[in-house]
Parts: C-alpha cells; structure tokens; sequence
C-alpha cells in the first residue's frame, strides 16, 4: 500500500503541538518537574511487579531472575532513550501514539493506541488485584476476616475446588485451600457460585476519583506513597539480607534458560511503568529537558532495586516456595519474622496504591490525545474546568478497569499486557529511526547517543548465526522434530525475528542506522518471542476490534480527513 494512502497520513510536529495548545477542550495544569516524574515512574515500576509478580517469576527461573531484571532492563534503556528523544521532539500527551503518529502515519498510531489502552487497562487490573491481596492480607493481621467469597475471582475458587475433588487437600497449598474454601461457602444462585474481588473494585473506584479531582492532588499523593515504598524495599533488602541462606541460591538457574525467560511477561511487566511518564508530557513545565531525564534515572533506580530484592527472596528461602501473590510478606512470615511480614503488608497496600494511581493517570490523556485527533469520540477530550483533567475519560476508565478486576486472575492479564507493550516499544525505537533518516532529529532536544550499525548490525547478526549453528544443535535438533503447523503456532515469531535482524543488517548499511534503536527493536522482539500463543491470538482479536472501530469512525472523523 502506498505511503500516500490515507491509512498512512503523518501529522508534523507543528500541527501535534498546535493542536494541543488550540480548540475549546481547555488545557491541563503545568506542574510537574523532574522531581515529580521520577516520583510517577517510580510509583509506576516498583508497583505490583515488585510486590507481587516477582514470586512467580523467581519460582520459573530460580535466583536466576535476577539476571534477567538486568537483560530486560537493558532492553528498556534503548526503548527509554528512544521515548526520550520523542518526548523532546513532541512534549505532549498521548505516548507512543502520538510518536507513531509522527513516525508512521494514522494507521499506525490507530493500532498502537489501540494496544496501549490494552496495556494500561490491563496492567492497572493486575495492579488491583494484587493489591487486593495485600490489603486482605493486613486486615487479617489486625484481626478482620472478610469472607473469601468477596475476595477472589470466580475462576481461581472453581480451579481450586475442582482440585481438591481430584487429588485431595493434602496436594493443595495454602492458597488454594482458601480458594476451594471460598468457593464452597460462597451464596450461589442456582447452581451459580457468587464470587468477586470486591476490594480491588473499589480501589479501582476510590483512585479514579483521586485522578479525576486533579493531576496536583495526584502528584503530592504519588510523590508521599513513593518515599514509603521504596523505604519499604530497602527495608527488605537490608532486613533480609541478615537471612539469606547461600545455599538457596544453588542451583542458580535450576529450570535452565527456558526457565529463566518464562519470567519475561511477569519481569517486563514490572519495567513498563516508565511509558507512563510521556503520557504526562503536557502537565510538565519543562518537558524537553525533564523527560529524558525522569526516565532514565527511573530505569537505573529500578533494576538496582528489583536485581536486590530477587536476591534477597531467593537467599531467604527456596525459589520453589515463591509461587505466592504476596512474595515479601510471605518470606519473612517463612522466617518467623511476623512483625516485619506485617510492616510489609501495611506499607505494599499503600505502595502498590501509588501504581494504581499512575496508570490511572496515563490511560485518559491517551484517550483524549486520540479523540483531539478525531480518532475518537469527542467526549474523550472533554476538560473539566475546574479540576483540569480529561474528566470524561476518567470516568470510562475507571469502569473499564475496575469491572475486570472484580471477576478474572491476574496471571492472564500479566501475559496480556507485555503483548501490548512490547508492540508499542518496538514502534518508538523504529520511529527514531525514521526521526534521524528524514532530518527531523535536528529539531530534538535530546537524542538518542549516535552509534554507527551500518557494518555492526551486520556483523552481529553474522555471529549470532554462527553462534547457533555451533552451540545450538540442541535448539536445530528440536527444530526439526517439530511440524511445519506447530513452527507457525508456537516458533512464528522467532522466525520473524530472525528476518527483521536480517532485514535490519540491510537497511542499517544503506542508511548509516543508529545501532541503539536497532538493538531495542530486536531485544524487544526477541523477549516477545518468549510469550505464549494464547496471548497473541488474543492481542490479535484485540486489534481486530479496533480496526473496525477505526475504520468504521475514526478513518471518516480524524482531523487530516476534514482537511
């Protein structure tokens, strides 16, 4: 299709900043600095991913994860260099959706909007469920039991009891003894068994409020809540590091490297709160400077943070005792420290609180960026005049998070997000490619630091297939046992992998690439290549959604059509 095709019309950074500051939506309040951005980034990635998902991740991959913290975090540097040099060319809200928009034309940044209402609303369900957790759990310390029944989500009760009627409650753990319990007891309607995650319902409920009375309210808030919790988790890496037993960290890697990237979707799900700092672009006072600044400390604070706590976990006890909702608590509760597990349940309520907050925060302005954009409904770019925040979208989204969250598991949201995310990771690092190759990088404030690919991604790609074809037999010999059906369900995207690297190669000699945005595009594409294919056919049916509703509205209504 030709680059002239409406689907691919581009909006220049002048009409994107011209139509921020113009039309009768009104403005949002400037307020943030690079304090408070790296306060939100902070409260967006030390949230759930370190409070809940990493237990399931260090029982996949054994203290081996902590590597992997570092390799996914290097891959989040690349993609957070290429949001920086953006968010200084385009210092509006709307993230890689507006980048796209620049990059790639309309269909493009359709799609990847479309994918990150997936991944914020996705991830903030997962954000509420495990707060959830933590909350039920400190409550049980001060003496107050709620029924199970309104705790859990329907399909984790069902699984549980179902278990215990095949192998009995001596196989069960802990949880999903409590599960089969809640089921049982739970009213029932007919043969229907009532369940439901009520406080994460109604924290959803409570933070969208927060969010929608205003982005000062929500900066002080997030700001107190980031100072608590990353004094928590340097109270349990100090605390722990008194309990770690050496032995617990043999076998390193007990499940192989298969083992270790299982934990992908669950480690990078911990990373990609830093996306959320562009979606406040325009509330900042000085978003050129101050964005590339935020995200890159944010990244460097974080993965110190979480390589130590992966640590002190798998020192403190067996990395197969891990697969646990509440992962902090539950190590010193192991230890006999239950004041400390206390402590922990008390402060990650409110820490985890914080992430909410953030993602709450970033879904609306990408809502109202694409409705600006006459990609979707007006009402979407509604400003409240008295609080200053997109109050329509708010609203929509608190519905759009909080209903889930009162009914599904959290694992499969973990999976689902990371789709979303690594989707939209990949188009910022190739937008910065198409940045520097039409000249438009001389307008930005900060750019990617420039290092030639033009002979070394070729040269790399070269040694990575030697590399296979002397150390991988094993991998060639799997290859070859497998159908070509289940190479295209299960091997698909390692294949396409391969190809872009060799496409890459290619381009990268005819136009003198960056080598950084290429290395975040293929280590971003190959931690996609570790998650399952459920999530893709769901990502997929996802997309094909929202290309109806763009096609049958935003394709007619979107401001380059009118023009």
């Amino acid at each position: 299709m030709s680059q002239n095709s409406p689907l691919f019309r581009k909006k220049t950074v002048d009409q994107i900043l011209k139509d921020a500051h113009s039309g009768g939506e009104g403005g949002l309040a400037k307020v943030l600095g690079v304090r408070d951005l790296v306060s939100l980034g902070i409260a967006a990635i030390v949230g759930a991913g370190i409070f809940s998902t990493i237990g399931l991740a260090s029982y996949n991959g054994g203290p081996a994860v902590s590597l992997l913290f570092v390799f996914t975090a290097i891959a989040c540097v690349f993609t957070a260099l290429s949001y920086a040099q953006f968010a200084s060319t385009v210092p509006v809200s709307g993230s890689a959706y507006t980048y796209a928009y620049v990059a790639f034309g309309e269909l493009f940044a359709w799609i990847i909007g479309w994918a990150l209402i997936l991944e914020y609303a996705v991830s903030n369900m997962v954000v509420a469920i495990s707060w959830s957790e933590y909350f039920v759990s400190m409550l049980k310390g001060f003496g107050i039991t709620l029924p199970g029944w309104l705790t859990i989500n329907g399909e984790s009760a069902r699984e549980a009891f179902q278990k215990l009627q095949s192998v009995g409650a001596a196989q069960l753990s802990d949880y999903e003894r409590f599960a089969a319990s809640a089921y049982e007891s739970a009213p029932t309607i007919g043969d229907f068994h009532i369940l439901l995650n009520l406080p994460a319902g109604l924290v959803t409920l409570l933070i969208t409020a927060l969010v929608y009375i205003g982005i000062r309210e929500s900066r002080t808030a997030s700001n107190i809540m980031v100072v608590l919790k990353v004094g928590v988790v340097l109270l349990v890496i100090l605390a722990g590091a008194f309990y770690v037993k050496p032995e617990n960290w043999s076998p390193f890697a007990p499940n192989g490297v298969k083992g270790v990237l299982s934990g992908v979707a669950a480690v990078f799900f911990a990373f990609i709160g830093f996306d959320s700092i562009s979606t406040t672009a325009e509330e900042c006072r000085n978003p050129q400077q101050d964005m590339p600044k935020a995200m890159i400390y944010c990244l460097v604070i974080c993965t110190i943070l979480y390589v130590l706590i992966t640590l002190v976990l798998t020192g403190m006890v067996n990395y197969t005792e891990l697969k646990v909702s509440d992962p902090l608590a539950f190590v010193f509760q192991k230890n006999g420290l239950d004041f400390m597990a206390g402590v922990i349940s008390v402060s990650s309520v409110i820490a985890i609180t914080s992430a909410l907050l953030v993602y709450q925060l970033g879904q609306p302005r990408i809502w109202m960026t694409m409705s600006r954009d006459g990609l979707l409904w007006k009402r979407f770019a509604k400003i409240h005049p008295k609080y200053q925040t997109p109050s329509f979208a708010t609203i929509v989204t608190g519905f759009v998070v909080g209903i889930p969250a009162l009914f599904f598991k959290m694992d499969f949201f973990v999976d689902l997000t990371s789709v979303g995310t690594f989707f939209a990771f990949i188009l910022v690092c190739g937008g910065v490619l198409y940045l520097d190759h039409k000249g438009i990088s001389a307008r930005s404030k900060f750019r990617v630091p420039y290092i030639n690919g033009k002979y070394l991604v070729g040269i790399l790609f070269a040694v990575a297939i030697v590399g296979l074809l002397t150390y991988g037999k094993s991998v060639i010999v799997e290859w070859r046992m497998l159908s070509f059906a289940e190479i295209m369900e299960h091997k698909l995207l390692t294949i396409i992998f391969w190809i872009t690297w060799c496409t890459l190669s290619i381009l990268s000699y005819q136009h003198n690439f960056s080598a950084l945005p290429v290395a975040g595009i293929l280590t971003n594409l190959y931690l996609m290549t570790e998650l399952g294919a459920s999530n893709w056919l769901i990502f997929v049916i996802w997309l094909a959604i929202g290309l109806v509703i763009y096609f049958s509205y935003g394709y007619k209504q979107s401001k380059l059509a009118q023009k």
